[in-house]
């Protein structure tokens, strides 16, 4: 055994050297993102790269730093380029990955512990609870993203309303059946929870819409007291602040005062448009959105912060904190030294060994500020509401929803042929050559092509690019079914 031999580098300086070349050349990466396709297949030879038995032996960092190079970084999903739309994620930031390199760098572990993550992650759950409108000593955890955060909201949901000790005694306790309340547009991450939760997706009464694809308030309030009437026991509604397929925000307030009535959890799946409260064109929409009992954040979306950056926050501590705490000998907080402190995130939440995600977030609201924040949204929508006025205009093309926050739904009309076919070969062709990357999904049984608009990067002449793209993919493929 060598005593001496550890992981560090032996060469510090010739580590530092590279360092700063990988440093410069991923801010080329960044800023000559408008230089590079959108996305691009990877070649069979490149992919036969990743299905090679594990090295027994290493080589140097500058070697494998080459393979990042050539394999890895020019294959991405493309979400940093301006003209990524799809699956609504953010861009990222500078800063955001200096905070990643430096949360790495630090390496603590923010789920037990008396050390600076824990200041860290209550400071921004104390941002996060001004910003939604939560009182400022509301509970609340960085998680992973928005289906980690709609599993803990729900959790507690479960864990208040069961009406028994359901940690203790489990599911075959209860007397009634639970049942949860959403609409048919809810993603499908709650769908999962409540399964995983052992309610069971036959109990997830996915409610009926609107024309704008908000919830039926009708149709919810009937279906709640239909059930009661069956001996079932509704637990809780989620509402949605930004539905994943059109960015419909459902009426938060009428949500507010249905839960109230009926004596139901009210959780809000805000992964798409709950941080568009800093934006002050949008936060009217959000009205009532400060009444819900927890709430769901994606801050890798609309915030931009680099993956993961989830958040879910509960008013209730004490319910939040005994729907998860679980404390053996080993976990014990002492009054002093490392081991002490008043608030361990291991007891909110499933995980005891966490990334120290908060300083990301820190640092780029330090660094940006919330004003500038919420200017980066208010533009995402003045460009979304921009694409319908052109697509409005356009004879080829046509709103297949109405524009709800700054997701855009629509398609090309051919002349002839089959709508959707043509629609879906335009979307896989605006991929595949690199131009734009849209996503799509169907409403009413038509196909569409959807534009989820959470791009810093984005300028309104990427609009006009994208339609142009469009039309003349539309027509190319017209063209040639004409001459079949």
């Amino acid at each position: 055994m060598k005593d001496h031999e550890t992981l560090d580098p032996q060469d510090w300086e010739r580590q530092r050297k590279l360092a700063h070349r990988i440093m410069d050349e991923a801010l080329d990466f960044v800023e000559q993102v408008r230089e590079r396709p959108v996305w691009q297949e990877m070649p069979k030879t490149v992919k036969a790269m990743f299905d090679v038995p594990a090295p027994t032996s290493g080589v140097t960092l500058e070697e494998v730093y080459e393979r990042v190079k050539t394999e890895v970084m020019p294959y991405a999903l493309g979400n940093l380029s301006p003209m990524f739309w799809a699956w609504y994620m953010g861009n990222g930031t500078y800063s955001g990955a200096l905070a990643d390199f430096l949360t790495s760098i630090i390496n603590s572990n923010a789920g037990a512990g008396n050390h600076v993550g824990q200041h860290l992650e209550d400071q921004v759950i104390k941002w996060m609870n001004e910003i939604i409108g939560y009182p400022r000593d509301s509970s609340g955890i960085m998680v992973s993203g928005g289906s980690m955060a709609n599993f803990v909201g729900l959790t507690v949901a479960r864990h208040v309303k069961s009406g028994f000790d359901i940690r203790r005694e489990g599911m075959r306790a209860g007397e009634m059946q639970m049942t949860v309340y959403g609409s048919t547009e809810l993603h499908s991450c709650n769908q999962k929870a409540v399964e995983l939760l052992g309610i069971g997706s036959a109990y997830l009464r996915k409610i009926q819409t609107n024309d704008d694809h908000t919830i039926n308030l009708a149709a919810l309030q009937h279906q709640i007291q239909e059930d009661r009437g069956n001996g079932l026991l509704p637990i809780c509604v989620i509402g949605s602040a930004g539905t994943v397929n059109t960015g419909a925000i459902d009426d938060l307030n009428g949500l507010a005062d249905l839960c109230s009535r009926e004596n139901v959890w009210f959780h809000i799946d805000g992964a798409i448009g709950a941080i568009a409260m800093l934006s002050p064109q949008a936060r009217p929409q959000l009205s009532g959105i400060e009444r819900s009992d927890s709430i769901a954040l994606d801050l890798h979306k609309w915030m931009h912060v680099p993956f993961e950056a989830g958040c879910v926050l509960v008013k209730n501590r004490i319910a939040h904190r005994d729907a998860f705490v679980l404390t053996p000998e080993y976990l014990e907080a002492n009054v002093r030294g490392i081991a002490s402190g008043n608030h361990w995130y291991s007891e909110y939440g499933l995980q005891l060994s966490r990334r120290m995600r908060s300083l990301k977030v820190w640092m780029s609201i330090q660094e940006h500020g919330l004003e500038k924040l919420g200017r980066m949204i208010t533009k995402n929508i003045e460009q979304a509401h921009y694409l319908e006025k052109q697509i409005d205009k356009h004879p080829r093309l046509e709103l297949v929803a109405p524009v709800g926050l700054d997701i855009v739904c629509f398609r090309y009309i051919p002349k002839s042929g089959d709508y959707n076919q043509i629609n879906n070969e335009i979307l896989i062709l605006l991929h595949e050559r690199g131009l734009a990357v849209p996503s799509y999904t169907t409403l009413g049984g038509i196909y569409c092509i959807r534009v989820a608009i959470s791009n810093h990067r984005s300028v309104m002449a990427d609009f006009d690019f994208l339609i142009e793209k469009t039309v003349e993919i539309g027509a190319e493929l017209e063209r040639a079914v004409a001459t079949v």
